[in-house]
């Protein structure tokens, strides 16, 4: 059985501390978890003979491009607060990046946002062409199921039913589906802070929520340990949002590897339209040391979770 941590912290480091120090190892930890995950990932794609090969091909080309892996490193992370199998953890790693990659592919389409780079490449629609890309995004998601769903992934079939379960609520209309369409129709809605702040959580929150807690469902642990996750998962969802909602304003598109200045064109309001840069920027560092608040419980284990939430605050890509 896994070993849990205490409920309370075993650390004397103060709650919100600065874990500036810890960037070279989140640095490093990043590239490690990025490699596995790519490589696991390529694993999981085989590329078949036929005529069908051309939308794994299409997968693959979305799925292996790299990115930041951030939702995997999370899963990753969580699992090891708990000392998870490690060839759990990563399927299920690979489980919500083949998700994510889906939406990214299907956000991307003409018929959605409309945009021709990710991650510094040409779009999945504009390396291969529409139709294969609807259809990778497609089989993209349902290979995710299917990974969770297999025995490799966890000898409880009751574990591997929540994580299709929690992965399917937070991906689904409830969740990222639900919160895209609320994003289409933003700019001609009333939005407001809590509308927005209630968008994101649907849209990038629910995910980044079910990479957070996925550790805690892999280990059976306690409803207090998942619930404090789930509350990292929640500041730590919000300050990412802000970031990328200021790295639209004022992030340059070779560095970030997309588009910037798509919200404002649009029309939509984001957190920096109603609150500025400044009072945006200062929110999303308290919501970065709110998110470490909450990972106490957990002492020094979780230094590179913290450190995570201060990554995605001052990130410039």
């Amino acid at each position: 059985m896994a070993s849990r941590p205490s409920n309370r912290p075993t650390s004397n480091k103060p709650r919100g501390r600065d874990v500036s120090g810890d960037e070279p190892a989140l640095v490093g930890a990043l590239k490690e978890a990025g490699e596995r995950v790519n490589g696991e990932l390529d694993r999981l794609l085989p590329l078949p003979e036929g005529p069908e090969a051309r939308v794994v091909e299409a997968m693959r080309y979305a799925a292996l491009d790299g990115g930041k892996r951030l939702r995997p490193f999370l899963v990753l992370q969580s699992a090891a607060l708990f000392n998870v199998s490690a060839a759990s953890a990563l399927r299920v790693a690979c489980a919500i990046e083949l998700v994510h990659c889906y939406s990214l592919v299907h956000d991307d389409l003409p018929c959605m946002d409309d945009d021709d780079l990710r991650r510094g490449r040409p779009t999945c629609h504009k390396a291969f062409d529409e139709e294969t890309a609807l259809l990778a995004g497609d089989a993209l998601l349902t290979r995710a199921f299917e990974v969770l769903a297999a025995e490799a992934t966890h000898a409880d079939p009751a574990v591997r039913c929540q994580l299709v379960s929690d992965l399917a609520h937070a991906s689904g209309a409830a969740g990222m589906v639900g919160g895209q369409m609320i994003d289409l129709r933003a700019a001609g809605l009333d939005m407001d802070v809590a509308a927005i702040t209630r968008l994101q959580q649907m849209k990038t929150g629910r995910l980044i929520g079910f990479s957070c807690e996925a550790g805690a469902v892999l280990a059976k642990a306690s409803p207090n340990l998942r619930l404090a996750l789930r509350n990292y998962a929640h500041d730590l969802g919000l300050a990412f949002q802000i970031a990328d909602d200021l790295l639209d304003v004022e992030g340059d598109t070779a560095q970030v590897g997309k588009r910037v200045g798509k919200d404002a064109d649009a029309g939509k309001a984001t957190f920096v339209s109603l609150l500025g840069g400044e009072r945006a920027r200062a929110q999303a560092r308290l919501l970065a040391d709110q998110a470490c608040a909450h990972l106490d419980p957990f002492g020094d284990k979780a230094d590179l979770l913290r450190a995570t939430a201060r990554f995605v605050v001052e990130r410039r890509a």
